[in-house]
């Protein structure tokens, strides 16, 4: 096993980017987990509602990723390079894509919201739940996209900090403005607005997070020192570049989301408590598999970033050390998991069968956690970050396409297994992509320059 921090480049570059990031994503989640406990307290109808609009947030979130990765892997080498211009180019050009796909999402859940929603279940009252939701949520899609690939740019110049703060700011919206008027009759001469109250905490907190990151951008960064007319130009030049780079990634994130999404449709035709059940396992995973998730954006930048300053030598080691970083933080990630999801289930008021499915939903998950901290990193943070974006996208349509949505489906509704197992079948690619991902990330032929020479950039 390679000496974790044998480079003092590696420990300067990586460290201080997982550990922003991972608060940042840290203080996100606990908005979810907040807003999760706060409508399972209210009724448990409201929170099956507010988990199929919440797959939509993933899906925009998934795309979004994929447009800000792509901001973020040009940009971390050309930092590399020492030149913020072509940044600030390829910045603009992931914006416009960010405001269509926000724009795309916007108009169908604004348009058709029945429709969207009932392709996640046949539960009707569920639907309905959902629709007071969606009818507020949907002016935040937008918002979101402009202020998340935003900050995927200033992630590729090691600025990671405002999303912390941005995060940190939208726990405190949240609760204060869910608590005034989520549950428990209101509060402050307020009307108890239940699911729409939740809808209202999270509106304002995006507008908030769009407000301080626009600030920081405009005010007081030093990097980019970035101005309006930065965002509101179209640099063709760059076009193809970011297109090249970043289309296989949206295209990652796009089928990713949509996975995500049939996978719910699946349990969600089982019953509404499989609904709630799945809500409360992926919330509570995904607070403590953070740190190994944010591996990734912060193996991103630092590969990326090593391959843009020439020090092609570095990217072995790096990657090796990287790969037993996320090892550790699997193992870390499976014993709390196991640990304490009991625990935290016994927060939220829901029936008795709900919470034991959310239970064996967390053991499967807590069970994979360890391939999960490790497959996608490597994936997406190594292979991605040093130039191969369309190996993920490959992986994800032969093991979630090809095998784990087919055989969850006949799990489901053609042989009448139990939940636990239609889930487990859903989860399997974080098991089976470890061994390929091993092995294509160990053979090193996924570092690519993919700057342009001083005189084109």
């Amino acid at each position: 096993m390679p000496k974790l921090f044998q480079n003092k480049s590696l420990y300067h570059t990586f460290f201080p980017l997982l550990i922003v990031i991972s608060l940042q994503q840290l203080a996100a989640l606990m908005v979810n987990m907040v807003d999760n406990i706060m409508l399972g307290t209210y009724t448990e109808l409201a929170l099956s509602g507010a988990t199929l609009v919440n797959q939509i947030q993933f899906m925009l979130q998934s795309v979004v990723a994929g447009i800000g990765t792509g901001v973020a892997v040009l940009g971390a080498q050309y930092w590399g390079k020492g030149k913020v211009d072509p940044i600030r180019r390829i910045t603009s050009v992931g914006l416009k894509f960010g405001v269509v796909i926000g724009m795309i999402f916007f108009l169908l859940t604004l348009l058709i919201p029945s429709r969207v929603l009932s392709l996640f279940t046949s539960d009707q009252a569920v639907v309905t739940e959902g629709l007071k939701y969606l009818r507020i949520m949907c002016w935040t899609y937008i918002i979101y996209a402009i202020s998340n690939t935003l900050m995927y740019s200033l992630q590729s110049v090691e600025t990671a900090f405002v999303g912390t703060v941005m995060s940190i700011s939208t726990i405190l919206i949240n609760m204060c403005v869910g608590a005034t008027q989520e549950g428990g009759g209101g509060n402050f001469g307020l009307p108890e607005l239940g699911i729409v109250g939740a809808a209202i905490a999270t509106l304002t907190s995006r507008v908030v997070e769009l407000v301080i990151i626009l600030v920081y951008l405009f005010f007081i960064d030093r990097k980019l020192t970035m101005k309006p007319r930065h965002l509101l130009n179209m640099d063709f030049g760059f076009l193809g570049d970011y297109v090249k780079v970043s289309l296989p990634v949206v295209v990652t994130g796009g089928l990713w989301g949509v996975a995500q999404a049939a996978q719910t449709s699946i349990l969600g035709h089982i019953s509404a408590e499989t609904i709630a059940a799945n809500s409360i396992a992926t919330v509570v995973y995904q607070l403590f598999i953070v740190v190994g998730m944010s591996a990734s954006s912060a193996s991103s930048v630092t590969i990326g970033k090593t391959i843009g300053e020439g020090n092609i030598h570095l990217v072995k080691p790096y990657a090796r050390s990287l790969q037993c970083i996320y090892i550790l933080l699997g193992i870390v990630s499976t014993v709390l998991i196991l640990a304490c999801k009991d625990w935290i289930i016994s927060l939220y008021s829901v029936s008795e069968e709900t919470a034991q499915l959310a239970s064996e939903f967390l053991t499967v998950l807590g069970v994979t956690s360890i391939c999960s901290c490790y497959q996608y990193p490597v994936e997406a943070g190594i292979i991605g970050g040093g130039g191969n974006t369309r190996y993920a996208a490959v992986m994800d349509t032969c093991f979630i396409w090809l095998f784990c949505i087919p055989m969850s489906y006949l799990s489901a509704f053609v042989w009448g297994l139990p939940p636990v197992v239609t889930f487990a079948f859903l989860k399997a690619d974080q098991v089976i992509k470890c061994i390929p991902n091993a092995i294509y990330c160990n053979r090193f032929t996924w570092i690519r320059q993919l700057t342009r020479n001083d005189a084109e950039a």
